[in-house]
């Protein structure tokens, strides 16, 4: 596994009821948030994370109950992540503050590919343009 992923893992599993709770509350403020990201180099990092959201908060809903917990809890570590101001590279530096939030993102939507690839398809999304392979 690589550091990157152990990274996530590590934070996915401080990730408990209550944050997914906390997280489904804040969820329409977060997707707008995403949507405001201008990040060329990145330009998939708007989508996966809006992918994501909508995963999480279909799960905490009751209906993406094929979700593992394991999915959904880096699923949620990501959206959290990105919404950090400062993190590993803070957001604000010029044409590299996002790339650890796209890194994270898609490490979330590699680990767990046929769960999130199927969840696509069931819900008529481009999986291709949600993991930049258009």
């Amino acid at each position: 596994m690589s550091e990157l992923a152990d990274y996530v893992l590590h934070g996915a599993m401080k990730v408990t009821p209550l944050t997914l709770k906390k997280l489904l509350h804040e969820l329409p403020l977060l997707k707008l948030e995403f949507t405001q990201i201008h990040a060329p180099k990145f330009p998939h990092l708007v989508d996966q994370l809006t992918f994501l959201a909508d995963v999480v908060e279909d799960f905490a809903e009751g209906a993406a109950d094929e979700m593992s917990y394991r999915a959904i809890a880096e699923a949620t570590f990501a959206l959290l992540y990105a919404h950090q101001r400062m993190d590993l590279i803070p957001d604000q530096i010029p044409q590299i503050g996002r790339a650890d939030d796209s890194a994270v993102a898609r490490t979330v939507l590699i680990t767990h590919e046929k769960l999130f690839q199927a969840y696509a398809e069931k819900h008529r999304r481009d999986w291709n343009k949600i993991t930049n392979r258009a």
